[in-house]
């Protein structure tokens, strides 16, 4: 888990960097929503490594330059990002599909997502696409409550009108 959210860093800072060489280490934190601190860990990183060279642009800016070797790592973090991606769609398809099917056993006909975010977004085209009205509350008929706890689908109660 540590070692993805440093590629998902480090692949914000590239990108950051391409988008403009001049930028500053407080921008970029403030981008990716981490400290300072952070970007700076993950930079000296990056340029121990030949990803990334600084040059002195005026007295007190630097300036962020991508080498072949830091564009080659961007495109291979870009397909890990876009890999790891697609498996957690695969994976959140796989267990709404799981408590659909639990649901239409027990008779229920529509279906309420109790969740907010991709998941749930996931959740509610999946109950389309099996024949379930999504609805925003309990209403006449059976319907069954799907309820998102971070990367987790259940079925959280049986609701019957």
């Amino acid at each position: 888990m540590r070692e993805k959210r440093e590629s998902t860093r480090e692949l914000g800072l590239l990108e950051e960097i391409e988008r403009d060489p001049d930028t500053t280490q407080a921008s970029m934190a403030d981008k990716l929503g981490v400290a300072v601190g952070t970007v700076n860990w993950h930079l000296k990183r990056l340029i121990a490594k030949g990803y990334v060279k600084v040059k002195r642009a005026e007295r007190k800016k630097l300036r962020y330059i991508i080498t072949p070797e830091g564009i080659l790592l961007r495109a291979n973090l870009t397909m890990a990002y876009i890999e790891n991606s697609m498996n957690l769609y695969r994976q959140t398809r796989k267990q709404a599909l799981e408590v659909l099917k639990s649901a239409r056993k027990k008779g229920y006909e529509k279906v309420m997502i109790a969740g907010e975010g991709d998941i749930a977004d996931v959740c509610r085209l999946t109950s389309l696409e099996q024949g379930f009205p999504v609805v925003q509350k309990a209403d006449d008929g059976k319907v069954a409550v799907i309820k998102i706890g971070g990367s987790t689908i259940s079925l959280k109660e049986l609701v019957e009108k």
